[in-house]
């Protein structure tokens, strides 16, 4: 039987050594409601994240395509890990990118699309405000960090998350600087029994108070243009802001948090497949212990490059190659190092969500309160196709996400994945995307 006269922010107090001390809570069973999905004093649900994950190069749509659409689909070969998890996932696939007249940009056409929803004239044209933007400017403004972005590839160009065309979010490729970032000096550890505001954000808070006045005064003395790059820019260092306030605030106590342990090295970057896996796997456990400690709410993950340049030990060539070179073996009817490349990117998806579950939040998983879309650049690899992609999403959104479907998107655009998961996001947009990719039509089968 719950109690239920408890405020989450009730702590514990006692005396040490003459002085008193407070303890805050963790969060328990009590201290929820029914459900296990808010908390019991106040109703306010449990914080929803959104996450994104990409790969390169798509897949080999004949063993990873499933016959059966819905629940209960079988698992194809190159999709055999996602059976780890497929109660947590959602399948789309026969997706497709509608180019309006513009170049099939190999390797860039289709991710841009999928997460911008517009085709680029060339691969000079940098994308505008990415779908995980748009979604952390209303979930993400919170939290020390309004979002993150690591990459396993070793190149922090590989980046698929933008604030607009000029300003791409750098990505952490370095398991050792995103332990330092997230777990260092100037982490708060929710859980720790005397909360002391951090020296070093009470001066930048300070300094950036001052520079917040200049602005203002500036903006009375320049032209109308200026005055909108300033605006701009002002907006950009009030989300700064919020996040020193919420430093400089005791955070409450979360059961799930604790640092990982201390990375004290990092691993070799190479492109070989074993290599890159070890380094998404880092990244994903650092990048999962940072959301469960609510130090972000919007992330992003990429396991490799559009170009997809992963290489096997003994194999003379790269991912990328491969799909242009290797025949297809007449016996299987595919190209066998080709699917060998997609299949390592699968395994790692799986990881990925796998690792978002095994952290209990609530009545459920860290991964219930949250959804993932995962999406690609092409969908035969073999080809470089702009049609027939596939893409995923995971996590239940809080409950507003049916899980475990495998939906056949009947040719229509890739927009409608990125569209359906900011609607279940609570993101009011009538309309997302431009030209053929705009849509208004979400998969209504996997909203709850």
């Amino acid at each position: 039987m719950k109690v239920k006269n408890l405020s989450r922010r009730h702590v514990l107090r006692g005396l040490l050594n003459g002085g008193m001390v407070a303890v805050a809570l963790p969060v328990l069973d009590c201290l929820l409601d029914d459900s296990g999905k808010a908390w019991a004093a106040t109703g306010e649900s449990l914080p929803l994240r959104f996450g994104t994950w990409f790969w390169g190069l798509g897949a080999t749509n004949r063993i990873f395509v499933p016959q059966k659409i819905g629940a209960g689909y079988e698992v194809p070969s190159q999709l055999g890990p996602v059976a780890r998890v497929q109660q947590h996932v959602n399948l789309f696939t026969n997706l497709n990118v509608f180019r309006d007249g513009e170049p099939n940009l190999c390797h860039y056409s289709g991710w841009i699309v999928g997460r911008t929803g517009k085709a680029p004239k060339s691969t000079a044209e940098q994308p505008g405000e990415t779908l995980d933007i748009t979604v952390a400017n209303q979930i993400g403004r919170t939290t020390r960090f309004r979002t993150l972005t690591a990459s396993a590839t070793g190149d922090f160009r590989n980046t698929v998350s933008y604030e607009n065309a000029n300003s791409p979010n750098p990505p952490e490729i370095s398991p050792l600087e995103f332990y330092t970032r997230l777990f260092g000096a100037d982490f708060q550890d929710p859980n720790a029994p005397v909360f002391t505001p951090n020296p070093r954000i009470m001066v930048r808070r300070s300094v950036l108070s001052g520079v917040l006045d200049e602005i203002k005064t500036m903006e009375k003395t320049v032209g109308a243009s200026d005055r909108q790059r300033l605006d701009e820019y002002f907006t950009g260092l009030r989300h700064l802001e919020k996040q020193f306030d919420q430093q400089l605030t005791k955070p409450e106590p979360i059961a799930a948090c604790h640092a990982p342990p201390s990375v004290s090295m990092d691993p070799k970057m190479g492109v070989e497949v074993e290599m890159v896996q070890k380094r998404h796997r880092m990244l994903t456990d650092l990048m999962v212990m940072a959301v469960a400690c609510d130090q972000t709410r919007v992330f992003n993950m990429a396991y490799s490059n559009a170009q997809a340049n992963t290489v096997k030990e003994g194999y003379e060539k790269p991912h990328h190659t491969t799909t242009h070179e290797e025949p297809i073996d007449s016996h299987i009817g595919y190209q066998p190092q080709c699917a060998y490349f997609s299949s390592r990117a699968i395994e790692e998806w799986a990881y990925f969500v796998e690792a978002f579950t095994k952290i209990r939040e609530g009545a459920g998983t860290l991964l219930d309160n949250m959804l993932i879309y995962a999406n690609t650049d092409h969908g035969e690899a073999r080809i470089h196709s702009l049609d027939g992609l596939v893409a995923f999403t995971a996590g239940r959104a809080g409950g507003r996400v049916k899980t475990g479907l495998h939906i056949d998107a009947g040719a229509t655009g890739v927009t409608r994945v990125a569209y359906t998961a900011m609607r279940a996001m609570g993101i009011d947009l009538p309309n997302w995307g431009a030209k053929s990719n705009m849509t208004s039509n979400t998969f209504s089968e996997i909203l709850a």
